[in-house]
């Protein structure tokens, strides 16, 4: 019985650990929010600035997992380019090591839950504010205590359940000194990550363990197993693409190209690496506990592999492109930016849906302008061929409502900020008034399409000439809501220009 309470015990606080590293990571991004977007698209201009914004960004949210998922969502969205998305996955790398740090100079020597519980008094009002900034930061307080607390009971748990003594026998029967072991340490932290999804607490984990002195596992075993984290942690992103368009995909598979890479680069040098990863500890920044060695190894891994590769930012660009070639088939009849399943943070997931709300309108302006061509068309199996693309684009007007909707949908069931609630409010009236247009202007094709079935008389000259003035402004004004669209609103800005609110018919006199 006590060995299934230990196990649940163990189970929960990395449950624990992980809702913290979720928490705080959402309430900062919340916190952030257009600004956190500002960063990105402002800092991604060369690759070393991209790289530093990846470290930046990665150790403000302690997830590198949450900064590739965010930049694939980015390149999805078009808001990044590739090779913009392959500098910030390389910062973000670096940054994760960070939390190795932090955990290795204070999560096992210092009791932090004790520090952790009056932390929840001091974000308790935070969370019950009204104001969105300060209800985030007391969520970023509460994931902070959170994420230390599960620290703090999976040591107590992992202490009670006899832990090390269970890894020393397993490890009794893995020969030591033999390089397939170290091979097999980087295969089992990257299944462990896969799973977990979460690098930072894989590497709770490995720095628990190795703090433990657990015979068999010693330096190299844990360092081979941070390595493996490397590329365990790459299944979150590529899972974050899968519905995404080939641009994103590609930006996934970069970051596991990059980290692989890297495993396989150190794995080669990988004794000698070691051995100067323990001297520059003990000689040079004056010894410490031994978790430094391994904070100082993943650290090491990462900055080398990024200076390695950094200067080979287009050749990987061209690699992935090759390895995903852009489909040959015309894309323009599905959604571009968006799919069925959420591809980040509820935040971020905001700005693939206003994409592809603008694009969904650059389709409205499209299918008007097959109007005025309609008109003047005197050919019958022409103008049937012009009238069933105005129809199948009502159709997909339609669907894009839907699908936009549902998606939207899914977003707000997030957690959001009040300007992003208001901003959903914003897009669900947007997309409604957009599938109006694609309406109105499938009933300006049928009226055209009546008019010639039942009526003998053509439009006179003058007629013609007053329908294409009208057209002329509307199709204006519809150029006009291009521009404004994707214009945030405030509580005393008017009314944005809506073409849909008359809908507009040609009224044929026979």
């Amino acid at each position: 019985m006590d060995l299934i309470t230990n196990i649940f015990s163990l189970v929960g606080s990395l449950a624990l650990f992980l809702f913290g590293m979720k928490t705080m990571s959402e309430g900062l991004e919340k916190f952030a929010g257009d600004r956190l977007r500002s960063i990105l698209a402002a800092m991604t201009k060369n690759r070393v600035m991209g790289v530093l914004t990846g470290i930046l960004i990665t150790a403000l949210i302690q997830s590198s997992s949450a900064t590739t998922v965010m930049v694939v969502s980015f390149v999805n969205a078009g808001l990044m380019t590739l090779a913009q998305s392959i500098g910030v996955i390389m910062g973000a790398n670096i940054g994760t090591t960070v939390t190795a740090w932090i955990i290795s100079a204070v999560g096992f020597k210092v009791n932090i839950a004790a520090f952790a519980i009056p932390l929840l008094a001091v974000g308790m009002p935070l969370i019950f504010s009204k104001r969105g900034n300060r209800k985030s930061v007391g969520e970023f307080i509460f994931g902070f205590s959170f994420l230390f607390m599960g620290l703090s009971f999976l040591q107590e748990a992992a202490t009670a359940m006899n832990i090390g003594d269970i890894v020393a026998g397993m490890l009794a029967h893995v020969p030591q000194d033999s390089f397939l072991t170290i091979i097999l340490f980087v295969i089992v932290g990257a299944i462990v990550t896969m799973i977990v999804q979460a690098s930072a607490a894989t590497m709770a984990i490995t720095l628990m363990l190795f703090g433990m002195n657990i015979p068999g596992f010693g330096f190299e075993q844990a360092a081979a197993l941070a390595m493996g984290q490397n590329i365990g942690t790459t299944i979150t992103a590529f899972m974050a693409s899968l519905t995404a368009n080939t641009q994103a995909r590609r930006a996934a598979l970069a970051h596991m190209f990059f980290n692989v890479f890297g495993v396989v680069a150190f794995l080669v040098v990988f004794y000698p690496a070691c051995n100067a990863v323990s001297w520059m500890v003990e000689n040079v920044m004056g010894g410490g506990n031994d978790l430094f060695k391994l904070s100082a190894f993943h650290t090491a891994f990462n900055i080398i592999n990024t200076l390695l590769l950094i200067g080979f930012v287009k050749q990987i660009e061209t690699l992935v492109c090759k390895v995903l070639p852009m489909k040959a088939h015309d894309e323009d009849y599905r959604l571009k930016f968006i799919s069925g399943g959420l591809l980040s943070t509820a935040e971020l997931s905001i700005v693939e849906a206003q994409k592809e709300i603008h694009n969904f309108a650059e389709r409205c302006k499209r299918m008007f302008g097959f109007v005025p061509e309609l008109l003047l068309l005197k050919d019958e199996v022409e103008f049937n061929k012009l009238f069933s693309r105005i129809e199948k684009y009502e159709s997909i007007t339609d669907s894009m409502e839907m699908e936009i909707a549902g998606y939207l949908n899914k977003v707000s069931k997030g957690r959001l900020s009040d300007a992003s609630k208001n901003q959903i409010q914003k897009m669900l009236r947007q997309i409604t008034e957009l599938e109006s247009i694609g309406d109105s202007v499938y009933n300006l094709g049928r009226t055209l399409n009546r008019h010639r079935m039942h009526c003998q008389e053509e439009f006179t000259a003058e007629q013609i000439q007053h329908m294409q003035t009208m057209m002329q402004l509307v199709d204006g004004a519809l150029a006009e809501m291009l521009g404004r669209i994707d214009q945030p609103t405030t509580k005393r800005a008017s009314r944005p220009l809506s073409i849909s609110s008359t809908k507009s018919t040609i009224i044929v006199r026979n």
